[in-house]
């Protein structure tokens, strides 16, 4: 604690000056900015510290926690933690909270935008136009929607919105998930299984040890080269050296991602194709959606600062 107000460190970038997150954070204490603290006054400043804020897109390893020997809690802005050292967080005995649900229906929004997209071919209409195409040359059909079997790896809060939302287009559902969900999809047992199956595989699995890769070349040609993939989960659960050999051989018709193994780098052999849609990991970037996030996150650091349990802690993490 600094001057009797709680200190916290900041790990969203300094850059990012309009960080809804980063706006609110100085009602509660002072703030340091990670980026802009040398190595010599990090560890000076370490011993003050009462609150780590990240973001699930950040890393946050055990040797950024050993800096803060006096830390409360470690604040994620965002649902999902692979980025952190929770087996470190958890023996520590810190509280960890994330903000799940609030950023649900959007990302699930994003996910069909993008199915839309790659499966109507709405980019490469706008670039034909842009060129000048439209009066030389035919403009290549796309793929409908509706009827099709919509194949989700991961039913969770995001994956069970994506197949609210596909009743509409009058798509048939299929399902992976550790245990049975009580829904009227057919649950499949594998990912290949599920790829065989369905027209579009949509990802939405969190990301982990145990699931990367998990789209591999096997499940690729289980898609099949009338079948489109979608991921918005994490990069590193598709295998993008045999995504982009996929492509390229037409193994599958397209591919649509938000997510990158190396992000924000996105391999040239994607960049080059025109069967592939990209956007930068913006699922849940929307004003509103932002707000709700920053809100619920500020709402946990209360609490923890207050020595109460977090309203979202991580799930295996301090609840009291």
């Amino acid at each position: 604690m600094l001057n009797d107000r709680p200190c916290i460190v900041n790990l969203i970038s300094s850059r990012n000056t309009g960080h809804p997150l980063s706006l609110q954070l100085p009602q509660l204490g002072e703030v340091f900015y990670r980026d802009q603290l040398t190595p010599e006054a990090a560890a000076k400043l370490g011993p003050s510290v009462d609150v780590l804020v990240g973001a699930s897109n950040l890393k946050v390893p055990k040797s950024e926690l050993d800096l803060y020997p006096n830390l409360k809690m470690v604040a994620d802005f965002g649902v999902g933690y692979d980025g952190f050292d929770t087996a470190e967080i958890i023996r520590r005995g810190l509280r960890f909270s994330h903000t799940p649900d609030v950023l649900s229906e959007d990302t699930a929004d994003l996910g069909l935008a993008l199915l839309l997209d790659v499966t109507r071919r709405v980019a490469q209409g706008d670039a034909f136009i842009r060129r000048g195409d439209w009066p030389k040359k035919n403009f290549p059909l796309g793929r409908r929607l509706f009827g099709k079997k919509l194949g989700i790896a991961g039913l969770g809060r995001i994956g069970s919105v994506i197949a609210q939302r596909s009743q509409a287009f009058r798509m048939e559902v299929g399902y992976t998930s550790r245990s049975p969900k009580n829904v009227p999809w057919q649950r499949f047992p594998d990912m290949k299984a599920l790829a065989q199956w369905c027209d579009f595989l949509i990802v939405v699995i969190p990301g982990s040890p145990e699931t990367h890769h998990l789209v591999n070349a096997e499940v690729l040609d289980a898609l099949g080269p009338q079948g489109y993939l979608v991921n918005i989960a994490r990069g590193a659960l598709v295998d993008t050296d045999a995504l982009i050999k996929a492509l390229k051989e037409h193994r599958i018709a397209g591919a649509a991602l938000d997510v990158f193994e190396h992000e924000p780098h996105v391999e040239e052999g994607l960049i080059a194709l025109d069967n592939v849609v990209l956007t930068p990991h913006q699922g849940s970037a929307t004003v509103e959606t932002r707000a709700d996030m920053a809100d619920l996150a500020m709402r946990n650091i209360r609490k923890a600062l207050s020595g109460q349990a977090v309203i979202t802690p991580v799930p295996g993490t301090r609840k009291d």
